[in-house]
C-alpha cells in the first residue's frame, strides 16, 4: 500500500510538473525536498523550525543558495537514494556523513558513484569545503576503508568547514589524491 502510494505521488509530481513546467521547492512534499533541484538550478533544502511555542517541530522545502550546473529540474530517485544510502529526510546539508565508514562505502560503490550524478556532486562539493577530493577519498576508501578515514580525519573535516584555500593537509604524509583541491580563480 505504501509503494503504491509512492509511486501515485511520483507520478502525479512528474505530471504536475508538465503541467507547470517548474519545480519551485517551496512547492514540493516534504518527502520529496531532499536530494531535489528546483528549475532555477538551486538545491532544495529540507528545514525544521519550531512551533506551537516549541513544543512542536515542523518541516519545510526551501531554495537554498546552493546553484548545481547542469541538472536543473531534477527529484532524485528512490533506487539512487537507497543505493547512495541517504535519506530523503535528511535536514539541511552537512558533510558529517562522510564520516560514517557505512556511509562513505555506498557512496563510494558503483551503483552510487556511478549512477548518481545529482548525490554524487553534493557530497563532492561538501568534500570539497572541508579539504577533500571525494574521487580520492573513494579510492582509498576501496582499499583501505580504515586509512580512508583517518586521512578524513587529519584533513580537517572534523573540525568544521573551511574555505578550499584555507583547507590543506594536515600532515606530511597525506597522499596527493586527498589533498586540497585548487583554489577557485
Amino acid at each position: 500500500m505504501a509503494m503504491a502510494m509512492k509511486i501515485l505521488f511520483l507520478a502525479f509530481s512528474l505530471f504536475l510538473q508538465g503541467v507547470l513546467g517548474d519545480i519551485v521547492c517551496e512547492e514540493l512534499p516534504i518527502g520529496m525536498c531532499s536530494f531535489s533541484i528546483a528549475s532555477s538550478g538551486k538545491r532544495c533544502l529540507l528545514e525544521t523550525s519550531a512551533t506551537n511555542g516549541g513544543s512542536t517541530v515542523a518541516y519545510q522545502c526551501t531554495t537554498s543558495e546552493v546553484v548545481v550546473k547542469d541538472m536543473p529540474e531534477w527529484i532524485e530517485s528512490d533506487e539512487c537514494i537507497r543505493a547512495c544510502g541517504v535519506d530523503r529526510y535528511s535536514v539541511g546539508l552537512s558533510s558529517d556523513s562522510l564520516l560514517e565508514p557505512q556511509f562513505t562505502a555506498k557512496l563510494c560503490a558503483p551503483a552510487c558513484f556511478q549512477n548518481c550524478p545529482n548525490i554524487v556532486d553534493l557530497y563532492n562539493n561538501l568534500a570539497l569545503a572541508e579539504g577533500v577530493f571525494l574521487p580520492g577519498l573513494c579510492k582509498i576508501q576501496h582499499t583501505n576503508p580504515r586509512r580512508a578515514m583517518s586521512q578524513l580525519l587529519s584533513s580537517g573535516a572534523a573540525s568544521g568547514p573551511v574555505s578550499a584555500e584555507a583547507a590543506g593537509p594536515a600532515s606530511s604524509d597525506m597522499p596527493a589524491s586527498l589533498a586540497c583541491a585548487p583554489a577557485s580563480m
